[in-house]
C-alpha cells in the first residue's frame, strides 16, 4: 500500500490518548505523521523543564498546559490531523464521554492506578474498543526485552512489563520513545486491519 493510500485510510479514524507525557506526546506525533485523522488527547499537567529529556515539548513551552503545548507542536507537523485536547483529570465518569467515537484508545499514564482505571472503564463502559497500554519502559538498554502482546480480545500491552520507573531507574528518551512508537505502530496495525476504514 502506498503512503497516500495509507494516509487516506487512516484519515477516517479517531484515536484517543490518555496522557500527554513521554508516552502520549511521542505516540501522538508518530500517529499524526502517519496520517491518523483525529486525535483526542486528555491530560491535566503542565510542561516542566525536567520533562524535556523525554517528552515532545520545548524549553519555551515550560509552564504551559501539556495538552495546549502538544496541540501547537502537532499542528506544526502540518499533516491535516484534527487535534482535540481536554485539560482534565480523567475519571471513570468522564472517560466514556471524552473518548466517545474513538476507534482505539492509547493508555499513556505514569501511574499504575490510572492505567488500571482507564483499562477497566473502557472495558466496562466502551466494550469492543481496543486499548493499547504500556508497562515497563524505565532505564536504558535491553532492546530485546521490549515487546508487545495481546492480553485479550481488546487489550494490548507494550514494554518489558518489569522495569518500572524509580529514582534509580528513571524514564529516558530512548526507551520511552521506543515504547511510544511501538504503541503507535500497534494502533496503526489495528486500524489498518479494521474493516471500518475507508480506502
Amino acid at each position: 500500500m502506498l503512503f497516500g493510500e495509507i494516509k487516506k485510510r487512516l484519515s477516517s479514524f479517531r484515536v484517543g490518548i490518555a496522557g500527554a507525557g513521554g508516552l502520549g506526546s511521542n505516540c501522538a506525533q508518530a500517529l499524526v505523521r502517519s496520517g491518523v485523522g483525529t486525535l483526542v488527547i486528555a491530560d491535566f499537567d503542565i510542561v516542566e523543564e525536567r520533562n524535556l529529556n523525554r517528552q515532545f515539548f520545548f524549553l519555551d513551552q515550560t509552564g504551559m498546559k501539556k495538552v495546549d503545548a502538544l496541540k501547537v507542536n502537532l499542528d506544526r507537523i502540518g499533516s491535516g490531523s484534527v487535534i482535540i485536547v481536554h485539560d482534565v483529570t480523567l475519571t471513570r465518569e468522564i472517560i466514556p464521554g471524552i473518548f466517545a467515537g474513538c476507534d482505539v484508545i492509547v493508555e499513556a499514564f505514569d501511574r499504575s492506578d490510572m492505567k488500571l482505571l482507564l483499562i477497566e472503564t473502557v472495558t466496562r463502559e466502551m466494550p469492543g474498543i481496543p486499548v493499547v497500554a504500556a508497562s515497563g519502559l524505565a532505564g536504558w538498554g535491553g532492546n530485546e526485552t521490549i515487546t508487545s502482546r495481546k492480553i485479550d480480545k481488546t487489550l494490548y500491552v507494550v514494554g518489558d512489563e518489569s522495569n518500572e520507573v524509580s529514582d534509580e531507574l528513571p524514564p529516558l528518551a530512548p526507551r520511552v520513545g521506543i515504547v511510544a512508537c511501538m504503541e503507535a505502530n500497534l494502533v496503526l496495525e489495528i486500524l489498518l486491519n479494521s474493516k471500518n476504514g475507508q480506502g
